[in-house]
């Protein structure tokens, strides 16, 4: 997906892990993701570059689907599928 697509993707839950470094944006997600329903979109929000790796790689393992990555000024915002 490009940038424009992932920007129009209707986001459920947002989780804001901007202020934290690794591993905090993973285990802010990890607790989000059970608030969600199965076919739901979360974006993580995050200024920690190893963040951009983690996540999708745990999506693999869980399961979930990584949309992509949109970098916004100082941080990024990581989208995926329940």
């Amino acid at each position: 997906m490009n940038e424009e697509e992932l920007k129009a993707i209707k986001v459920d839950k947002s989780v804001d892990a901007r202020g934290t470094s690794c591993p905090g944006p993973l285990l802010a997600a990890k607790k989000a993701i059970g608030q969600i329903e199965k076919g739901q979109v979360m974006e993580v929000l995050s200024a920690d570059e190893g963040t951009k790796k983690d996540i999708p790689k745990w999506c693999t393992k869980k399961g979930f689907e990584y949309l992509g990555t949109i970098e916004e000024s100082g941080f990024f915002k990581i989208l995926l599928r329940k």
